[in-house]
């Protein structure tokens, strides 16, 4: 370690190369997802593919059509049960799709659904099954937020949507019975309405849920290094897309970074999911020590091998929607 050229590097901890396999420890149909994901001399396949500099929106448009489109082709090869209603809504400057289940169970209730996708893509077909996924799990209805993204609408524009939206919910349902959600950069979204919620003065939502929440644009945390490339979802750095969202704004401002917001023990209870694999792990982990630090009511549920956004259709991912039902519900049951 003498001959380390920068603090950084003497302080760090040098490891071999080496193939990491797959655990036993997971169901079968896990185990087949991570296989799956890799090339036989271990790469992951999502790692062939780098974003583009923050600066070359032209670049950022054409990727952004593309995945885009693979999102929509994944939503329309499944089978669409009509069993719920969707309609179009504008609210303020927000689309959004509010689904509503025809096994309604509450009335009263809504979810607020905020779609994942690195603060780029998702929309559309996606952001669509999202809402109509959500309603039929929790028996409630939905909106699922279509909220506007770079390059042509970099922050503040999607937390600006998602504030109409929660604002709207607010009036028309009461704060205590909205439930604010999102998954990966939903995740970070949703946190952040609350934060902004709670800065203006407004009521704070019954629940908030998030699911391997993309909640350090700064990348600060431990997992961003350790589970770099063993996240098969999320195998690489996702700065570019971060800088392209935050459009010169402070990566960590509590609204674009909300893991650095104020908590206090009057924070809405929240349901806070990861894997150890998961590249953003460390977000989770430390967002819920914030929590608790604070005196707020958090759940922290960590997957054994999950990758960043699950394994896509095995038993874990299952018994994540369970503990995400289940928690609101039980959130929901007092009102």
């Amino acid at each position: 370690m003498a001959n380390c050229k920068t603090d950084f590097e003497c302080n760090s901890v040098k490891i071999d190369h080496r193939r990491v396999p797959v655990p036993s420890s997971i169901s079968a149909e896990a185990r087949q997802r991570l296989h799956n994901a890799v090339r036989d001399d271990g790469i992951p396949i999502n790692a062939l593919y780098p974003m583009p500099p923050a600066e070359d929106h032209g670049a950022w448009r054409k990727l952004k059509a593309a995945v885009d489109a693979n999102y929509a082709g994944a939503v329309l090869r499944q089978d669409f049960a009509e069993d719920v209603e969707i309609t179009t809504k504008s609210i303020g400057s927000a689309i959004a799709y509010l689904a509503i289940p025809l096994q309604l169970e509450r009335a009263d209730c809504v979810y607020i659904d905020l779609h994942g996708g690195a603060l780029v893509f998702g929309s559309g077909d996606a952001c669509r099954e999202g809402a109509r996924i959500a309603a039929l799990r929790h028996g409630i209805q939905c909106y699922g937020v279509d909220y506007r993204m770079p390059p042509d609408f970099p922050y503040p524009a999607a937390l600006d949507d998602c504030m109409c939206v929660y604002k709207h919910a607010v009036d028309t349902f009461g704060a205590d019975r909205v439930v604010i959600g999102g998954r990966s950069a939903g995740g970070n979204l949703a946190l952040a309405t609350v934060l902004h919620a709670q800065d203006e003065g407004l009521d704070l939502p019954g629940a908030v849920v998030l699911l391997s929440p993309e909640i350090d644009l700064t990348q600060s945390g431990d997992s961003f290094q350790t589970n770099r490339t063993l996240d098969v979802n999320l195998p690489s750095s996702l700065m570019q897309a971060n800088l392209l969202y935050a459009n010169g704004a402070d990566l960590s401002h509590p609204y674009i970074s909300p893991l650095f917001g104020q908590f206090n023990k009057d924070f809405p209870p929240t349901i806070i999911q990861s894997g150890t694999r998961d590249l953003l792990l460390s977000n989770a982990v430390r967002l819920h020590r914030a929590l608790r630090q604070a005196g707020a009511t958090a759940e922290l549920h960590v997957f054994e091998a999950m990758p960043h956004g699950g394994f896509g259709a095995a038993p874990e991912d299952e018994e994540v929607a369970q503990e995400m039902m289940r928690f609101v519900r039980e959130c929901l049951s007092s009102c």
